[in-house]
């Protein structure tokens, strides 16, 4: 998928996600928000400018959430942001009342809407992670301009061949046909088995770009 289908998924088929802040004194803070609407270069999503979580958006733009949808674990979707926001402002609040008519009922009319404000999470980068898959799938994306970012374990050419890995990937998601063997990142839990049982030292953990 491209990084508008994961925005799209977020907004129509989750919608409500656990929003994480920081505090002035640097702890973090959850809270529920509705994400609202999207387009090719974010996200959108509304507050009152008296909530303490206007305060903190206003004082780091930095933010996190985590969205999952799922009857159980194993039919488990997860969708995770990192990323910054920007207020927009009002202008935006009939169309995200438009598309998000339940919230005609929380601020029922102009008057009780004028503390409303809109903020764009303008540049992040995400992480889908698919547990009723099997194997199971993840991938990462970005938008807004954001460079995406990629964790995993990979196999150096230490490797030995001695498949030690596979016998202790849950996922069975080594490719083992060749030398260094191959970790499917894609159905990577990261769980850290194949580092832990390496021999030689092959494995090792890092970023990418």
């Amino acid at each position: 998928m491209q990084a508008r289908d994961y925005l799209n998924y977020i907004v129509e088929e989750i919608h409500s996600t656990v929003f994480a802040t920081v505090d002035s004194e640097g702890r973090p803070v959850t809270c529920a928000i509705d994400i609202m609407d999207y387009d090719e270069s974010g996200l959108y999503f509304l507050t009152a400018r008296g909530k303490t979580f206007y305060d903190r958006l206003k004082a780091n733009d930095n933010i996190a959430f985590t969205a999952m949808k799922g009857e159980d674990t194993l039919s488990c979707v997860a969708v995770s942001v990192q990323g910054k926001v920007q207020e927009v402002g009002p202008e935006k609040l009939p169309a995200l009342f438009e598309k998000n008519p339940y919230m005609k009922k929380i601020y029922p009319d102009v008057r009780s809407r004028s503390a409303l404000t809109v903020f764009k999470i303008h540049e992040g980068t995400g992480e889908w992670f698919d547990l009723s898959k099997r194997p199971i799938e993840r991938e990462n994306f970005s938008f807004g301009g954001a460079q995406e970012k990629r964790t995993g374990y990979f196999v150096t050419d230490k490797c030995i061949g001695c498949k030690l890995c596979y016998s202790k990937c849950p996922q069975k998601c080594i490719d083992i046909t060749r030398k260094p063997v191959l970790i499917e990142q894609e159905h990577c839990l990261h769980c850290g088995n194949c580092f832990e049982v390496c021999p030689t030292g092959a494995v090792e953990r890092r970023a990418c770009l």
